[in-house]
């Protein structure tokens, strides 16, 4: 490892001093827009002093904070590498003998650091301050969940599956309720319909009105029915009444085995899961290449000064973002694996910053 120099320190406090009071001014600016959007709603729903403060905005600033990241880090990197290059100083730093490769040194140490707090709140420490942030949403600005879909399948767990036609969110009943269990060798060994279910959250059981069951067995097939029956299987009210955001409560390790449990039961939304979870490690890794773009493009005292730089580093920056969230598409498509989607703009923007670095006087 590289023994730190003078030099290394200023950049370092440069770049994390630049890129800390940059987010906590737009967090400030953002909030006060967002109290004065939705200081309506909470005098509507008479939300509490205490849970507007500890419940919503304390869990809303990490959320915020690490939205903006990436384009911060970008900004910073441009805006105090172009001061340098304005003042001279990065040509005092290469005619003092340091090579440009060894300039950046600092700004990826910065970067690592960066990187690492993110990875950190997007895997452990955002999860859980959504969880009490979506819990205000739900109970004081937004309108009661519906489950709208129609004709869903689960497979609950390995040969078993569940159907219906529709399910009502306000009474936990659903319409035309079906299991079906099948054998090893994927033969039908019996199949419970019934008029409608409803879930009992006393017993954790749906409750089956008007059943009908059929058991396939060598020596033949026996029918069954009846007006009531209490059955027990991988799926509950609460699995149907969840927002597709609901994962954003989840830490690493829950988001891990939800995603291990949708695809078992052959859950469309397992999608939803699976972008969250490249998202959040690809994003973070994303401070390295914009450095990388950033230096490159600042590094050089040229006429248009700083305000040219910042202006080609926000477009290059909010592309960056666009295709990021453009790259999702081709997982709804179906045309590329989550993992190879959501890493694509890392790997396109790698590239840029490669060539962006190369052409840098140096």
């Amino acid at each position: 490892m590289l023994k730190p120099l003078i030099i290394d320190r200023y950049i370092i406090r440069k770049f994390i001093g630049t890129y800390v009071l940059s987010l906590v001014l737009i967090a400030v600016i953002i909030i006060v827009f967002d109290v004065s959007e939705k200081i309506d709603d909470f005098v509507e729903k008479k939300a509490p002093l205490s849970a507007i403060i500890f419940n919503y905005y304390l869990n809303f600033i990490p959320y915020l904070v690490n939205l903006f990241s990436s384009l911060f880090v970008f900004i910073t990197v441009i805006l105090f590498t172009s001061q340098m290059a304005a003042h001279s100083e990065i040509i005092a730093i290469l005619s003092g003998g340091m090579s440009f490769r060894r300039m950046m040194y600092p700004y990826f140490l910065s970067a690592a650091f960066i990187c690492a707090i993110s990875l950190t709140l997007n895997l452990f420490v955002i999860p859980p301050a959504n969880a009490q942030r979506l819990e205000f949403e739900e109970q004081y600005l937004k309108k009661p969940f519906f489950n709208t879909g129609r004709n869903l399948h689960f497979q609950v767990s390995k040969g078993t599956y569940v159907y219906l036609e529709s399910f009502t969110t306000w009474d936990n009943t659903a319409k035309m309720f079906t299991i079906e269990e099948f054998s090893e060798d994927e033969k039908l060994i019996s199949k419970l319909s019934s008029e409608s279910a409803k879930w009992d959250e006393t017993k954790n059981k749906w409750i089956l009105s008007h059943y009908y069951k059929r058991t396939l067995q060598e020596e033949g097939e026996t029918l069954e029915r009846g007006d009531r029956i209490e059955v027990s299987v991988n799926l509950t009210a609460a699995d149907l009444k969840r927002r597709s955001n609901f994962t954003e409560s989840m830490n690493y390790f829950e988001l891990n085995d939800y995603i291990v449990q949708l695809k078992e039961r052959g859950d469309k939304s397992v999608k939803f899961a699976l972008i969250q979870k490249n998202t959040r490690v690809a994003v973070p890794f994303s401070a390295f290449i914009l450095t990388l773009i950033g230096v490159s493009l600042s590094s050089k005292k040229v006429r248009g000064g700083t305000g040219l730089k910042i202006g080609i580093g926000l477009a290059l920056s909010f592309s960056y973002i666009l295709f990021l969230r453009f790259s999702e598409m081709f997982v709804h498509a179906d045309t590329l694996p989550p993992v190879i989607a959501l890493w694509l703009p890392n790997i396109l923007y790698s590239g840029i910053a490669i060539f962006l670095y190369r052409i840098a006087p140096k």
